[in-house]
């Protein structure tokens, strides 16, 4: 895939610092994110944990009515991202928030109750990928799905 992240940024790859610890755990933070950490034994464990740790630190921003801050330049360092159901939950949060539109809007558009929206909302609740591109959808927005190789 080419091109920018722009208007991505919830899916955008996230760079974290990875620092060795005197008792040889793997830690991990986030330029972007100082409130969220997490480490591992090994660096593979840890970098997986850092997709983790993305996905938590975007749900608390959901769930507390922030924003999602534009990650920066990866610049050679390693990246975490959200799941895809994460990512798109974050986009329908975002897309709600940008347009200045309420749950009660979308749901009307919808045709759901409002609790339905609050729900997919919910970064614990499960949500059909489906389900959050057909909200997306009705936001005037499209859920894209990128694969890249991992090793």
């Amino acid at each position: 895939m080419s091109g920018s992240w722009q208007g991505l940024k919830h899916i955008a790859p996230t760079p974290v610092n990875v620092e060795k610890d005197s008792d040889g755990q793997f830690l991990i933070t986030f330029p972007d994110s100082p409130e969220a950490a997490t480490d591992g034994e090994t660096l593979a464990e840890a970098l997986a944990e850092a997709n983790d740790c993305v996905e938590e630190a975007l749900a608390i921003r959901i769930v507390q009515g922030e924003d999602i801050p534009l990650p920066s330049s990866a610049s050679g360092l390693p990246v975490a991202f959200p799941g895809a159901v994460m990512a798109a939950k974050t986009a329908l949060y975002e897309a709600l928030r940008k347009d200045g539109s309420s749950k009660s809007d979308l749901a009307r558009a919808m045709g759901i109750p409002e609790r339905d929206v609050g729900r997919m909302l919910d970064p614990k609740r499960a949500t059909p990928i489906g389900r959050l591109e057909e909200a997306l959808a009705n936001c005037g927005r499209q859920l894209v799905v990128a694969v890249q190789r991992t090793r």
